[in-house]
């Protein structure tokens, strides 16, 4: 299955970052399921927006942050 790491990094976009960049993760997460998204595609397009350079993730799983290159596609 090709998941898109589009739909969760929009969530991302979507939701105001708090300081220093950080977007808590839950705060991604809820809209992507309220929009029909599974658990298990948030994290395959999490995983893959990562993969990609869009967004990283810290150590703990707690938030992310856009890279440039993902702030990019939203500018």
């Amino acid at each position: 299955m090709n998941i898109s790491p589009y739909a969760p990094s929009r969530s991302a976009n979507d939701v105001e970052a708090v300081q220093n960049g950080r977007i808590y993760i839950e705060r991604v997460n809820a809209p992507f399921l309220a929009a029909g998204g599974t658990g298990g595609d948030f994290r395959a397009g999490i995983e893959r927006a990562i993969a990609l350079g869009w967004l990283w993730s810290h150590e703990s799983g707690t938030y992310v942050k856009f890279t440039d290159g993902g702030a990019a596609l939203f500018a």
